[in-house]
């Protein structure tokens, strides 16, 4: 069985199975799956099972009907695909056969990181600040320009600020 899984925030997890030939999608309560959402127009599209063909059409909808962020008007939608209406994004999900083979998690293995003792051991034995480490410090030259031009700046206000004080003295 075919359904759209929200993913947006607020949402997350909101399921719509796709029963039916025609499912329109919309902000209003005459639609079949609603999504009260500002940027979902009142009838935003229809979703079309066609056998194991799902077509998306755009019913005119004013912020677009998007497969994986390309904007369509009419458009197939396959397994794992993001339809996006507005702001709202939804992926197509198809729960395989009756007999069929899972599909396995596709999650994978990250190689591990570096501990904490590992980079105090780094600390202590080349010290932050020093060259040939990880946690050298940079030269930043843009500040070192940034300091001398406030300076001259500083001095030269300073200096003008005297002369008028002592025009108006005299």
């Amino acid at each position: 069985m075919a359904k759209l899984v929200l993913l947006s925030a607020g949402m997350t997890g909101r399921t719509h199975e796709l029963k039916a030939d025609k499912t329109t999608i919309g902000r209003v309560e005459d639609n079949v799956f609603q999504i009260a959402e500002p940027s979902v127009s009142s009838h935003h599209c229809e979703v079309l099972l066609h056998g194991n063909e799902i077509t998306v059409k755009d019913l005119n909808s004013t912020n677009g009907t998007f497969i994986n962020g390309e904007k369509v008007s009419e458009a197939p939608l396959k397994p794992g695909q993001i339809l996006r209406l507005g702001q709202i994004e939804m992926r197509l999900e198809v729960d395989a056969a009756p007999g069929a083979p899972k599909k396995l998690d596709q999650t994978m293995v990250m190689q591990r990181g570096v501990s904490l003792t590992e980079l105090e051991q780094g600390a202590r034995a080349g010290g932050f600040g020093t060259k040939g480490t990880g946690f050298s410090k940079k030269d930043n030259k843009v500040n070192k320009i940034v300091i001398i031009i406030c300076a001259v700046l500083g001095a030269v206000i300073v200096c003008l600020l005297l002369y008028v004080f002592a025009v108006a003295s005299k």
